[in-house]
């Protein structure tokens, strides 16, 4: 099950009916409060989530969200018509999983859709366990220790980090971490990459040196040596 917060009546409509036909289970609600009573009925798999929002925005409900343990886990992609990178760290740092900017392309989104579903399910392979300069990434438990000290990932940020790191000291351009982070590739849409990767990096703090941009082309994680 897809809930869908938005509360212009016509893009609510269009994404239920899209989605709809492609055998996902969605439905639509006009505001926060509508989801969250929603929720306690039935916990949906994914929560496509505008900003702008009566009552209270996108933002606050995300974070609410995450800050419950019966919803925490929930992957939730951002709809909405602030396009800044600022608005986007902003939306990654508090948990969102993608981001999408209106007016959106109804097929593109059905693809994030997919993929993100896709993510969920699929099995990482290779080991369990990676840690490099003091960063630890737990795969089966889905934890990242910094120096010992748990750091909060979005799904997307922790898909990320882990493909770096089992890439180590190789180079990957940014349509090489679309495709295997996102599933799909989209012209332009490397800025979602670029976003991914400063969030990442400030939860990171002083270990932030390991990803390495490699100019004109994309990244890699290093060391110090």
């Amino acid at each position: 099950m897809i809930y869908c917060v938005e509360d212009e009546a016509n893009i609510r409509d269009l994404v239920v009916y899209a989605l709809k036909n492609n055998d996902h289970e969605v439905r639509g609600f006009e505001k926060g409060s509508e989801l969250f009573q929603a929720m306690k009925d039935q916990v949906p798999d994914m929560i496509l989530l505008d900003i702008m929002l009566p009552e209270e925005d996108g933002l606050e409900i995300l974070e609410k969200i995450r800050q419950d343990t019966r919803y925490e886990d929930i992957p939730v992609i951002m709809l909405t018509a602030k396009s800044s990178e600022l608005d986007r760290v902003l939306g990654l740092d508090k948990g969102a999983d993608d981001y999408m900017v209106k007016p959106f392309s109804v097929l593109e989104l059905i693809a994030r859709v997919n993929a993100l579903f896709r993510r969920m399910r699929k099995q990482e392979g290779g080991s369990d366990n990676i840690e490099i300069e003091g960063v630890r990434i737990d795969n089966q438990r889905r934890q990242v220790l910094v120096e010992g000290q748990e750091i909060n990932l979005t799904y997307k940020e922790f898909e990320l980090l882990l493909y770096l790191f089992q890439n180590k000291n190789i180079v990957l351009n940014r349509d090489k971490i679309m495709s295997h982070v996102w599933g799909y590739d989209f012209e332009g849409e490397s800025r979602t990459v670029d976003v991914h990767i400063a969030s990442l990096r400030q939860k990171l703090k002083d270990k932030a040196y390991l990803i390495e941009t490699v100019r004109n082309i994309g990244y890699k994680v290093g060391t110090s040596e």
